[in-house]
């Protein structure tokens, strides 16, 4: 089974990704992801591939083929993830269309895949996360505002070599016993639930934090935007750095700080303005950089009381550059802050639901791209979702995001084989909208829940020593007896 680009790749041959998202013309946000959009990514980045083997028939593996399999790889879970898998759909697709595949060996799918660059799947999944932005109606925005929720997580991967050398495990694991870490976090849109940006980074060492990661992310950014965090993020310099850039922000107080209500300019009971003095500079800021800060960070602090039993937190010091009372209420800031929430439920979505906690690929450029496939797959999956929110008039967090995920993963190769114009074709759109607009999430939004959970797990012993050692150790005893 060979692959070549005998033929320049076309945006028509780019459509058979469109087709099996069941896009249609005339749907609200079909527009964030088109055959040429895909088609650029591709000259964007540099990728050709290069031809195997000899001359014969028409290559299997095109740049659209390979990206489709790849696709399917991020929707579907457990074996049906596997390359095998992929190749198998890959087969079943020619084999509809008119072709016949003989060979189902998953060799040249692995090496037409490792071509496309993690560079080509980063920018279709940015690309369309700006464009589905662009086009949200203002209803979706808070105060007309567009709001990003900001978060960190991690990743493991598997233990090789190649993976430990850039994501070493954490150093409270013995060596030969833990797995490599990944630290990321997420810029991700309160009105869309797109990603729109994430900084990847070792989970441990100078400049890998959360903060650190979080300012590479700032060319996501523009003036008017507002950033809701939680308290990680709420440190002196990050917030002066965003207001250097225009952008507002909503902030739990720091845990390093204490609020004084006292103080200040009173806005109302557990509200007002206050002044930060600018601290000494920390090692990773410039000098020059430093000077331009403001030698005070005006901001306004809000006490929020929870009054519902069970909830952890009963009272929290929310902080925001929204200064006037007149335009942002105290209770609008603290119902913002709330909403912070959701940036859970979203890495949630990714991590769990997509099972991309644990990522599968042995070298970190083929991890990094194993992840960024999945998020381009989730923000798919998001589009899916605001088209069917757009025809129920909803908004797109009170549908589910498991139903649209698995909408979208059953009937991925019976769509692709369907001509885009057909009738068939236009009455799976249909299924697909209705779908999504049938299952909504229930609103719990003052559940209470223990954290613990009622089924034991498996009785099995936690390997505390070297797998190859523990097996050493297995056989000698074996020898023993």
């Amino acid at each position: 089974m060979s692959f070549r680009t005998s033929c320049p790749s076309t945006s028509s041959a780019f459509q058979l990704v469109r087709d099996s998202l069941l896009q249609a013309a005339g749907l609200p946000f079909s527009d964030a992801l088109s055959a040429e959009h895909i088609e650029q990514a591709f000259q964007a980045e540099g990728v050709s591939f290069a031809r195997e083997g000899g001359a014969g028939n028409e290559p299997v593996y095109t740049p659209a083929v390979t990206l489709w399999a790849m696709l399917s790889q991020a929707l579907f879970t457990g074996e049906e993830r596997s390359c095998q898998a992929a190749v198998a759909r890959v087969v079943l697709f020619y084999a509809v269309t008119g072709r016949l595949v003989s060979s189902t060996n998953t060799g040249a799918y692995c090496r037409a895949r490792d071509q496309v660059t993690t560079g080509v799947v980063q920018r279709l999944a940015e690309g369309m996360a700006e464009r589905c932005e662009a086009a949200a109606p203002e209803e979706l925005k808070w105060l007309g505002r567009t709001v990003y929720l900001a978060d960190g997580t991690t990743h493991s991967m598997p233990d090789t070599k190649e993976n430990q050398a850039e994501y070493p495990q954490s150093s409270s694991q013995a060596e030969g016993l833990g797995f490599p870490l990944l630290r990321a976090v997420a810029l991700v849109s309160l009105a869309t639930g797109l990603i729109q940006g994430l900084a990847v980074g070792p989970y441990a060492g100078k400049e890998t934090g959360e903060t650190a990661l979080l300012r590479s992310l700032f060319h996501h950014l523009q003036a008017g935007d507002v950033i809701l965090a939680d308290r990680y993020h709420g440190g002196w310099f990050m917030l002066a750095l965003f207001r250097e850039l225009g952008v507002d922000f909503v902030v739990r107080l720091h845990q390093l700080r204490t609020a004084d209500f006292s103080r200040g300019r009173r806005l109302g009971n557990g509200d007002h303005v206050v002044s930060w003095a600018k601290p000494v500079k920390p090692e990773w800021l410039d000098q020059e950089t430093y000077n331009r800060l403001p030698a005070e960070l005006e901001v306004r602090e809000v006490q929020v009381n929870v009054a519902i039993p069970g909830f952890r937190t009963e009272s929290l010091v929310v902080v925001t550059s929204l200064l006037d009372p007149q335009e942002v209420s105290a209770k609008a800031v603290a119902d913002l802050y709330r909403e912070r929430w959701h940036v859970e439920l979203h890495l949630r979505d990714i991590k769990t639901m997509m099972q991309l906690d644990v990522l599968r690929r042995k070298t970190p450029e083929r991890v990094r791209q194993e992840l960024w496939t999945g998020l381009l797959a989730y923000n798919l999956i998001r589009q899916s979702m605001l088209q069917s929110a757009a025809v129920k008039r909803c908004r797109p967090r009170t549908l589910s995001f498991t139903a649209s995920l698995q909408m979208l993963a059953n009937q991925w190769l019976i769509a692709a084989t369907l001509p885009s114009r057909s009738s068939a074709h236009a009455r799976m759109v249909t299924v697909r909208l209705i779908n999504g607009c049938a299952h909504r999430v229930g609103n719990r939004s003052d559940r209470v829940e223990p954290r613990a959970v009622k089924r034991r797990p498996a009785p099995l012993a936690l390997l505390t020593v070297p797998r190859q050692q523990a097996r050493q150790a297995l056989l000698a005893g074996i020898t023993d007896k």
